[in-house]
Order: structure tokens, then sequence, then C-alpha cells
């Protein structure tokens, strides 16, 4: 009887507790009710955001030949050998172009992408079902100076990511990084803009969107996108003394994007507009140095000769005030500026001369690009190489003069792609030394080794990319 009084008492203790606890917290659950409402709506906004842009970011796979580590102690031969890399990159048109970085496809013999099936909710149910089509793609253009490389994917149909207007995004803006880290395909992660333009090098003419959205190696070529939707940048580097994310993330900004897009699926290369200046970032040492009026802003280093800079009267050691009416505060804002103006348009440009004010209009040009220097000397029908889908143009000793980094004064120069032909993996600006280890020496030569070879026969073309050699295999009945 006094055990079971005992427990009474005890279980009307716990109630009374559990009551008082219930009264005195009622009014927080409320309120922990409706924080955990708002965090929902985050959740479902997060969820819907992720689900919109995915479909739009792909998985690069790309393989070449290059120099290896090789782990036998003394051994100081270059060993060449096989290597593959993942990337990461988002569709700019939904006719199958694909921004990623230069550096994600350098020195690719072969360049695939995964293209996910299907609209994922991101759901573990979907995830585990998830489907991919692995698709070939070709590069139609790479701007290595600002690492952005186009790609094409035919007959495949995407939902392209717009881009944000660059002006309009702010300090600490909430971004999500989608890519593939470690080759982990359809991660995201969630930051914030932690710099809306952040330079590495004070001289560079690039700017950078810095962010501690989680970013690893494979993030390469992923968008960083805004809470609408729209790509702020592309993923390129990341500054880490453990070689994984620190919280310091590096995306080109989408201004620089849209540029480089339109040029290189037009030309497959950046044509920069030019009116003949370098310019350099001025340091307080480099004011005293040179007793200059002010100890910051930009300066004129230097004036290329018969430029219409210097036909204008500009001067090496003039410090600009503005272009076009805006302050030139900084070296990337000159150089975009510039790059923006059309060839043939005038810039106005106000400078410091001692202590003397100056104003010039001066005629933009273009800045002759290697590339088309050549292509100008090809006819598209009499350099056309059909079982290739290429317009090429014989090395001879005019060529070797224009053409930089020649490791052989002989081979043909891949001037342009044709919708005509086979879907080769070759790009603008390779050139074809060999044929089944046959020199090619000349266009009638490259034809005629085609020709006499049969359906079915394995082909190897020994190509130079860039200051690199590589091996470009396939057979006739893909032509």
């Amino acid at each position: 009887m006094h055990r079971s009084c005992s427990i009474r008492a005890k279980g009307a203790f716990f109630v009374g507790i559990f009551a008082f606890l219930m009264s005195v917290q009622s009014a927080p659950i409320a309120a922990q009710d409706r924080s955990d409402n708002a965090l929902r709506k985050l959740n479902e906004s997060v969820a819907a955001l992720i689900k919109k842009v995915s479909p739009s970011v792909v998985q690069i796979l790309v393989s070449g030949y290059g120099p290896v580590d090789s782990s036998e102690r003394g051994n100081t031969a270059v060993v060449i050998g096989r290597q593959r890399a993942i990337g990461s990159g988002f569709v700019i048109d939904s006719t199958g172009y694909i921004i990623t970085n230069a550096h994600v496809v350098s020195g690719a013999q072969r360049v695939q992408v995964v293209v996910p099936e299907g609209v994922s909710d991101g759901s573990l149910q979907a995830i585990l079902s998830a489907r991919t089509n692995i698709v070939p793609a070709r590069i139609v253009g790479v701007a290595r100076d600002i690492d952005v490389a186009l790609l094409k994917v035919d007959n495949v149909r995407f939902a392209a990511l717009p881009l944000s207007q660059y002006r309009n995004i702010h300090q600490g803006e909430v971004v999500l990084a989608f890519g593939s880290p470690e080759g982990l395909r359809n991660t995201v992660t969630l930051g914030v803009v932690s710099s809306v333009a952040r330079q590495i090098d004070p001289d560079s003419p690039m700017v950078y969107i810095q962010t501690d959205a989680p970013i690893n190696p494979g993030n390469s070529g992923g968008p960083l996108v805004n809470v609408d939707g729209e790509v702020v940048g592309i993923n390129t580097f990341i500054l880490s003394q453990s070689g994984g994310n620190e919280g310091l993330g590096f995306a080109i900004p989408s201004s620089v994007v849209n540029v480089a897009y339109q040029q290189l699926r037009k030309f497959g290369h950046i044509h920069r507009a030019q009116i003949g200046i370098g310019v350099q970032t001025i340091s307080p040492t480099l004011a005293a140095a040179m007793n200059l009026p002010r100890s910051y802003g930009v300066i004129v280093s230097d004036v290329l000769p018969g430029s219409p800079a210097l036909t204008a009267g500009v001067r090496v050691g003039d410090i600009l005030l503005t272009v076009d009416g805006r302050a030139a505060d900084s070296v990337p804002y000159v150089s975009f500026r510039l790059m923006s103006v059309d060839a043939g348009a005038k810039v106005h440009l106000e400078v410091l001369r001692g202590k003397e004010k100056l104003a010039f209009d001066i005629t933009v040009v273009e800045a002759p690009h290697e590339m088309d220097q050549i292509a100008s000397l090809a006819d598209p029908e009499k350099n056309l190489v059909r079982p290739l889908g290429i317009i090429g143009v014989e090395i001879d000793e005019k060529i070797a003069a224009m053409a930089q980094d020649l490791r052989d004064p002989f081979g043909i120069i891949v001037v342009a792609r044709s919708s005509e032909g086979a879907d080769i993996p070759l790009t603008t600006g390779d050139v074809i030394r060999t044929l089944n280890g046959q020199p090619m020496t000349t266009l009638e030569r490259l034809r005629t080794a085609l020709q006499s070879l049969p359906s079915g026969a394995p082909v190897v073309l020994q190509i130079q990319r860039e200051q690199r050699l590589l091996f470009v295999a396939f057979t006739l009945d893909q032509l």
C-alpha cells in the first residue's frame, strides 16, 4: 500500500512538472513553430532553385596524353601517359553550347559530356534512380588568357541558364555553386558573395567574384548562380593551403563570360579591341619613385609604335583620369571598357600629364589575331578536307613565320571547322603533323592518304595542340 501510494505520488509529481514545463514553454514553442515554417519555406525555395538549375549543369570528361609522374627513383626521363580529367560546365544556349574553363579541356584528345536525363527533385529516390547519358562534345573555341572555353554537343536539347547582370551583384548575396567536385556529379553548395571584384594581381585586367560557397577540384567550369537561377560567374579556382575548400573560391564574372561566349561562338577565339596602350596600377611606391601627382589610379606604361594612341598624342607616364566620362580607377575597368568598344568607334580619354589635364578622342582598332591572319589565306572550297570536316592551311615559310610555337615548320593548320564531313575532335589552331605515322606536308597528301584507306580502317593523327603533341584516333566508318 505504501509503495502504491509512493508510485502514485511520483506520477502526480512528474505530471505536474510536465504541465508546468508545457505552460512555461508554450510561447517559445509557438515561436519555434513559426521559425520552423520560415526555415521550411527557405528549404522549399532552395529545393525549387536546385530543381530549376541542375538540368543545365553537366559533368565534363576529358582524356588526352601528357607527362606523368614516375615512381622509379633516379628516373629523370619524361614519361608520357594517358591522362583523364573531370570538370564541370553549364548550358548557355539550348542548341547545345556549353561553357566551361579553358584549363578543363587543356590538351584534350577527347571530350565527353555527362547529360542528366529527366528532371531530378533532389530527393533520395530521384538521386538513386537518376539516369545519365554520355555524349561526345567538340571544342568550339578557347580563350586561355581569361580561362574560358566553349563546347558544342549535337542532337541534344537543353534548358539554358541565363547570365545575370554583373553590375547588379552585391556583397553578401546568397549564391549556390553547382558542379562535380572530385568527380561527385550534381553537387550543390551554398554560400554568399564575399567580394564582387577581387584582383589576384594588381596589374591584371581580370577580376573575380569571391565566394565562400564550398568549391573543390572538379568544380571548375560549373556555374555560380544567384537565387533567381542566373549565372553570376564560372567557378574557376580556389586559394588553399590544404588543396581543398577553405572558403576562398573565385569565379569569372558573368560580363566576361558573355563577351567570351559571343566571340568564341563566332570566331573560335577572342577578338580584342585596342587603342595601343599598356596600363598598370599606381602603387604608393611607384608614385613616390616617379614623383607622380597622385598615389592611386592607372598609369600608361606603354604606347605601341604606330598605334592610334600614339597618333593621338598619348605618352608613357600619362595618368588616366576617365574613359568615356567614367573614372579610370582600376586596370580591370579600363581593360574591360576598351574590350567592349567596337572596332572603328572612338573612345574618349582624359589624362593627367604633370599638372596638365589633356583629352583625346582615339579610334579603336581590332588587334590582329594570328589565326585570323592565317585563316584569311584559306579558300573555303580549295582548303576543305571533307573527311575530317576541317578547312586547313599548309605550313610554308610564310605561315611558319606567322604561327607561334610550332614544333616543326610543316603540317596542316586547322583554321576552321566545316559543317561537312565527320565530327573528328579537331579544333581551330590544331596542327596536323602525321597520319598513321606518315608526315602530312600538303593538303593533297592528306586527302590522298585518307582516300586510300578502306572503310573501317583505323586512323591516328598526330597533332600539335597549344604546345603539346597529341594522338587523335578514329576509324573511317565514322567519316
